[in-house]
């Protein structure tokens, strides 16, 4: 019988989890519903990354779970409410890819200020066009405005002033003395007043209810018509029909999102013939290094749970 079950990609640690019980590892598991909820019968701990629902429907199936460990930060696929209810403890993998999504944020925005994309595409085609290409931005300078200025968001802020920038912030949740607005002088201003002052704009919220098109048509025509704005986040915090047209109309610079509100978006996504945005599969915290410190944090939390103990990165 499974003691372990861990249903999406997990690089690392599987075998020190199977010296502790009986695993069943199946990357692929989270797309068959009937055989995960057959599995789930004697299991004690699942594993998942952002693509398994842990409902109240998954744990009817789960009568002896214990703990859900989320190989990531993101808690938007889990009913938490559910989960507190039957007393599952959740734990996470802290703050391992913290480093691996401020590092993308930067290289998407180098990318897109320099047009670095298109330019390549061009010379590999035999172009040698230095007048299109020669005519980037420097992020020198420049405003860097963050939503949210949490672990991520704080070091975004660090890498941005070495850069040079000028760095403000929006996040209701912290206050002028929090560690990253106080030790890198960053201004804590509405998300109204960012938006307008920003040249560059990076999102580092959770999905919930009050963030769910976050970034909707209002608020993009209150950015520069030159701005660029940065999604690692979640998809479904920007309105993606919504910022298509302001990058097709010119109401916008440039975009670089990471995440879309549907994974994979489909071969009708607009967003995807748009020279001016940089798209990737959801892979800004997917280093070898940061998966290795995920997969160890929450292999280290589920055993902690597994054998009556209290683990050090669970979700209140």
């Amino acid at each position: 019988m499974t003691t372990i079950l861990i249903t999406e990609w997990m690089p690392a640690e599987v075998d020190r989890l199977a010296a502790a019980g009986k695993v069943t590892y199946d990357p692929a598991l989270w797309r068959d519903r009937p055989r995960l909820f057959e599995l789930l019968a004697g299991c004690e701990a699942l594993v998942v990354r952002n693509q398994t629902q842990v409902n109240a429907e998954l744990l009817a199936h789960a009568p002896h779970l214990k703990v859900v460990g989320r190989l990531g930060v993101g808690l938007d696929n889990l009913d938490l409410r559910a989960l507190r209810e039957r007393g599952v403890t959740v734990v996470t993998g802290g703050h391992a890819n913290a480093i691996s999504v401020a590092e993308y944020a930067f290289g998407a925005m180098l990318a897109l200020a320099r047009k670095l994309s298109a330019a390549d595409r061009s010379t590999k085609s035999g172009g040698w066009d230095r007048a299109t290409f020669g005519a980037g931005t420097e992020l020198y300078g420049k405003t860097f405005g963050l939503i949210g200025l949490g672990d991520i968001g704080a070091r975004v802020a660090k890498r941005a002033v070495a850069f040079g920038m000028r760095v403000v912030a929006h996040d209701p949740l912290i206050t002028p003395l929090h560690f990253a607005a106080a030790e890198f002088n960053v201004p804590l201003l509405s998300l109204d007043e960012v938006l307008r002052a920003s040249d560059f704009v990076s999102l580092h919220v959770p999905l919930l209810p009050a963030t769910a098109n976050l970034i909707n048509a209002e608020r993009l025509a209150m950015m520069k018509p030159t701005a660029i704005l940065i999604n690692t986040s979640r998809g479904g915090i920007v309105d993606e029909a919504a910022l298509a047209e302001a990058l097709r109309t010119g109401r916008l610079g440039g975009a670089a999102l990471d995440v879309r509100a549907h994974e994979p978006p489909g071969s009708s996504d607009p967003l995807a013939a748009l020279d001016n945005v940089l798209l990737t599969p959801h892979i800004a915290g997917l280093t070898a290094e940061s998966q290795a410190r995920v997969c160890a944090a929450v292999a280290d939390d589920v055993l902690r749970v597994l054998r009556g103990g209290k683990p050090l990165f669970a979700v209140q």
